[in-house]
């Protein structure tokens, strides 16, 4: 059997894909060992040979299946299955025999070992229980989270065969972000780009009001997604523009500070 085969539920936006990328730094020392595959592009029957590869003698068959292959050139990585409700049934019966079995048999009649791999499945099954729970979590802990589970399993065996789950090690709930966590994240991507910035020898600092501000125009229903993109366009691109206006350039300090709703950015010498 593979190391482990868990599967990641929670709204879009809340860390599914991240844990599995940092799984793989971890486990296997390299973030890159992760292997995904979209599960919304095999949701037709004869995607099982996309997954598998083209019978001898039709057209990409030398180019192997889209999974084994992957899996036959890096066998210790973090196999994440993205969506998986959204496969169809065939490409998850392929999934049994992994969790199973360990291995696969190719269009090739190749065996590939899939024992040293790690397979994650990522699932928006029970996202809905999920965010209306995390009121009720707040209030009763116990309670409401057991309730929260109760339907959010009630809904996995409405959508996946018992056969499927039985075969599952661990099933992990992730709950909606809250305005701390999306506080913390957005630091932690200030801090990247204060990185960038320190290799131009540019110093920036941010106020934990800019933090926040920040995280209020980035959080929402798609989780931690659009921090990425508020963290550019408030803050890297304006910051950009400054220097570049200035002339300014090493040894530049970039305050970034709240005044009310806005963000405003000044570069000290």
């Amino acid at each position: 059997r593979p190391v482990g085969s868990f599967l990641f539920l929670g709204p879009t936006g809340v860390g599914k894909t991240e844990l599995c990328r940092a799984l793989a730094g971890e486990i296997y020392g390299d973030e890159s060992a992760l292997i995904r595959l979209d599960m919304s592009e095999y949701m037709e029957k004869h995607a099982v040979s996309r997954i598998l590869g083209s019978p001898p003698g039709y057209v990409g068959y030398e180019e192997g299946g889209q999974l084994t292959e992957q899996v036959r050139r890096r066998p210790w990585s973090v196999v994440l299955f993205d969506e998986i409700e959204k496969a169809h049934a065939d490409v998850r019966g392929i999934l049994l025999q992994i969790m199973d079995a360990g291995q696969l048999c190719d269009a090739a009649g190749r065996h590939v070992d899939f024992r040293n791999t790690l397979v994650v499945m990522t699932s928006n099954v029970g996202a809905e229980a999920i965010s209306e729970g995390r009121g009720a979590i707040g209030f009763s802990p116990d309670g409401g989270r057991s309730d929260t589970e109760a339907r959010v399993r009630e809904e996995l065996r409405a959508t996946f065969r018992p056969e499927f789950l039985n075969r599952i090690d661990e099933t992990v709930i992730f709950h909606t972000l809250g305005g701390e966590e999306l506080r913390r994240i957005t630091r932690l991507l200030l801090e990247e780009t204060a990185e960038r910035f320190e290799k131009l020898g540019v110093t920036l600092r941010v106020s934990d009001g800019a933090v926040a501000l920040i995280a209020s125009r980035g959080g929402g229903k798609y989780g931690a997604r659009p921090l990425r993109r508020a963290v550019q366009s408030m803050v890297e691109d304006p910051a950009a523009e400054l220097l570049l206006a200035d002339g300014a350039g090493e040894g530049v300090t970039l305050l970034a500070e709240a005044e009310g709703e806005r963000l405003v950015l000044r570069a000290e010498k």
